[in-house]
């Protein structure tokens, strides 16, 4: 596979990535960004860790969406992960406009 159809290949991907998270992103209440992914999740439990002089986060997630271009299924019922970042959790209001983030690079397809 050349470089060319390499780079066409996940430009691809991401963009099919995006519009799966518009056709979504209606069906989560919280938005969960962490250093390494990006999650839509309907329920956050976020616990802070001191350990050794670092604090870390657990952040538990139920019915989640994860951001992954390498994923086969990206629902997952129950999530774990570990944060040694700053963790951001948006809680959306009902009847809310989702706000899709840009995406350097990467335009959606007109409607």
């Amino acid at each position: 596979m050349s470089s060319e159809n390499l780079e066409n290949f996940e430009s691809d991907a991401q963009l099919a990535l995006y519009e799966e998270y518009k056709n979504v992103s209606g069906l989560f209440t919280y938005i969960v960004e962490t250093e390494r992914r990006f999650y839509l999740a309907n329920s956050v439990q976020v616990t802070p860790h001191l350990k050794e002089g670092t604090v870390f986060f657990e952040i538990e997630m139920q019915d989640v969406w994860v951001w992954d271009i390498f994923r086969s299924s990206r629902f997952v019922k129950n999530v774990r992960v570990y944060s040694v970042r700053d963790v951001n959790i948006e809680e959306r209001t009902p009847g809310e406009e989702f706000m899709i983030p840009p995406m350097d690079g990467l335009q959606p397809p007109e409607a």
